[in-house]
């Protein structure tokens, strides 16, 4: 009790209220911003959600000290907005919905005591801190859970982009083609080749074509990179035949010095197709 020693009549009057039955007054911010034009939420859904709130509320102001925000009566308030805000913005909502909804949801919060209680809270400067310094806090729970739900929707992204970065196709049984388009990095590189030596093995891959007609720019540690793709394709079991090699391309490996023997090359995906089924003894007729 020694940290409600310093804490003015207000707060004290507060943190001692018995509150019950609030969460009916608590369901205005809720309706306006998350059952408008959007529809993210029903209004028994908003009901439920102003019923839990209450409960964390009283459990907070309940609790043995109402200010420590280390509590675990905080933290379960932490993850309601935290989780609130992932729902909204997995529904197409914005993260601003959920803040404008915390700010009134203050307001409101301090209306409903101030009624129930008959105690002139929004009057007190030491209440109007105290659920400040809460409010904030939650919303900082609310833009937390904004970050990391963004920062999983990029990865999600990154790894579809990656995956139809290496678009690998049987284009016919134990034959495997590659065109590899855009700027090669160190980091696709390896990306790139983790996913062809996978293929392979699931395959079981007699030949790869690895067609460059869509590289624009190589420099020397990618190209090593390259050359290590086609050793580790080789060493799989499998032929590599590189094609579509641009001429400045072929320039900057020549001038490498990099070794191109057991290496096969062609000029184009056709040409690499048609060694591949050469290797395999197929024929392919007009």
């Amino acid at each position: 009790m020694a940290a409600r020693k310093n804490l003015s009549e207000k707060v004290k009057a507060l943190f001692e209220l018995k509150i019950s039955g609030i969460a009916a007054e608590l369901e205005a911010p809720g309706l306006k911003f998350f059952c408008g034009d959007q529809r993210l939420m029903d209004p028994e859904e908003v009901a439920d959600l102003s019923h839990e709130f209450e409960s964390l509320i009283v459990s907070l102001l309940g609790s043995k000290d109402p200010s420590d925000m280390q509590s675990p009566e905080f933290h379960a308030l932490e993850s309601f907005f935290g989780g609130l805000s992932q729902r909204v913005l997995m529904r197409g909502g914005h993260v601003e919905d959920v803040v404008r909804y915390t700010q009134s949801l203050q307001l409101a919060l301090i209306d409903v005591l101030q009624k129930v209680s008959g105690i002139p809270f929004s009057e007190s400067r030491s209440v109007l801190l105290y659920f400040t310094g809460i409010f904030n806090e939650l919303i900082m729970a609310v833009f937390r859970a904004y970050l990391e739900e963004r920062e999983n929707t990029l990865q999600a992204q990154q790894a579809e982009l990656r995956e139809t970065a290496t678009p690998i196709t049987e284009i016919w049984d134990g034959v495997l083609t590659l065109p590899i388009i855009g700027t090669l990095d160190s980091n696709r590189t390896m990306l790139v080749m983790e996913a062809l030596l996978n293929r392979i093995a699931k395959d079981h891959a007699r030949a790869v074509v690895m067609d460059l007609t869509g590289v624009k720019r190589i420099d020397s540690q990618v190209s090593h990179h390259l050359i290590q793709m086609v050793r580790a394709v080789q060493l799989m079991g499998s032929d590599a035949i590189v094609t579509g090699i641009h001429p400045e391309i072929a320039r900057a490996l020549v001038s490498l010095n990099i070794d191109f023997n057991n290496i096969t090359t062609r000029a184009s995906m056709s040409d690499g197709l048609k060694e591949a089924f050469c290797r395999m003894g197929i024929t392919v007729s007009h």
